[in-house]
């Protein structure tokens, strides 16, 4: 466990931009430098300024319900911070994990008998009618009428608080302010680490939280000392499974944001950093055969997927990357993106790249 100041003035530290007066924004290695050991409790009533609203607990959220968005970052989260069963019906999923355990503790998350609507969302009215007393989105979207969903303010109206990951509260909201939507661009491994420090003080489990970034953050660390000062590699981060992302039918290759922080973690370059994040939708063939690859990474999203043949389907199709002489791959799912998980993905891409781990 951390050593300096209590977790609370860490946390509030943490919270103080685009999100909340308590969670993340997107970049926050100072602050997360600052969590010590001395966590407090929560007082209740306490209040976080959330995308623009204040959102006030008077105690520690009970009848929770998770929105998809889809996003697997808040139901992991839950998890690891042993919350289940402040878990009232979960909309969030993946095929697979990077933690082998955590497809099966996910999907063992109540469900409330919720059937999604055509944005796979949870429609307004179950919503109401499942009776939360919090409703999380892992975006501003989440509670966007014209998708169906109910709005923050009938959530409140009907006894119950909202939040929003803080770190997206530009996504999904067209009045977003400078410091949401510099948030929102800056997603970041220390996004993932201050979402779980804003749910320990919302559940007065600090101490747990606490322990949990300590570890996360020490194995990504560790990591990167690891491979401080050797060669720099250039690697593509694909999922071949998300190819309907991609107007031209190929696999979803990942740039910028969290993607390129857990790459630049593991002592690796995006093959495609500072490109537009319209990439991933817009690549043709032609980009993705010049592009430098030292080492490929297949990203899988459905656990009937195979990744090792999605692998020898690339480098047969792209001879002239380095990765395809070499072979030099290995797989990721969920830990590259935004959620508690980063630091499986950092570990799996630097024993690729630098053969650390």
């Amino acid at each position: 466990m951390f050593k300096r100041r209590t977790l609370a003035a860490v946390t509030a530290a943490l919270l103080t931009s685009a999100g909340c007066a308590g969670a993340g924004t997107g970049s926050s290695t100072d602050a997360l430098d600052d969590v010590l050991t001395s966590p407090g409790r929560t007082t209740y009533p306490f209040s976080v300024d959330n995308c623009g609203q204040k959102v006030t607990f008077t105690r520690p959220p009970e009848r929770v319900l998770i929105l998809n968005g889809t996003s697997v970052a808040e139901s992991e989260s839950f998890v690891l911070l042993g919350l289940q069963g402040r878990v009232l019906a979960n909309a969030q999923s993946y095929g697979v994990s990077d933690d082998p355990s955590m497809t099966a503790r996910v999907a063992a998350l109540p469900k409330g008998g919720l059937t999604m609507n055509r944005n796979f969302e949870v429609p307004a009215e179950q919503t109401l009618a499942a009776k939360p007393d919090l409703v999380i989105s892992t975006w501003s979207g989440g509670f966007d009428p014209k998708r169906g969903l109910a709005t923050r303010g009938q959530i409140t109206a009907a006894g119950a608080n909202t939040l929003v990951n803080p770190v997206n509260c530009a996504l999904g909201k067209p009045e977003a302010g400078p410091a949401e939507k510099k948030a929102y661009e800056g997603v970041s491994i220390d996004s993932s680490r201050a979402f779980l420090l804003l749910l320990g003080r919302i559940f007065d489990v600090q101490y747990k939280a606490a322990d949990v970034v300590h570890d996360l953050r020490k194995r990504v660390d560790d990591v990167q000392r690891a491979v401080a000062g050797k060669p720099t590699r250039k690697v593509l981060l694909a999922y071949p499974g998300m190819a309907m992302m991609n107007a031209n039918g190929l696999p979803a290759v990942m740039t910028g944001r969290i993607t390129d922080d857990v790459i630049r973690a593991a002592g690796g370059v995006n093959a495609f950093a500072g490109r537009d994040r319209d990439t991933t939708s817009t690549l043709n063939k032609e980009q993705l055969a010049t592009a430098r690859v030292d080492v490929l990474v297949v990203g899988v999203f459905s656990a009937k997927e195979d990744p090792d043949a999605e692998a020898r389907a690339l480098f047969a199709a792209y001879p002239q990357w380095s990765a395809s002489r070499t072979r030099t791959y290995t797989t990721v799912s969920d830990g590259a993106f935004l959620g508690p998980l980063n630091a499986w993905a950092v570990e799996r891409i630097a024993k690729a790249v630098h053969g650390v781990g």
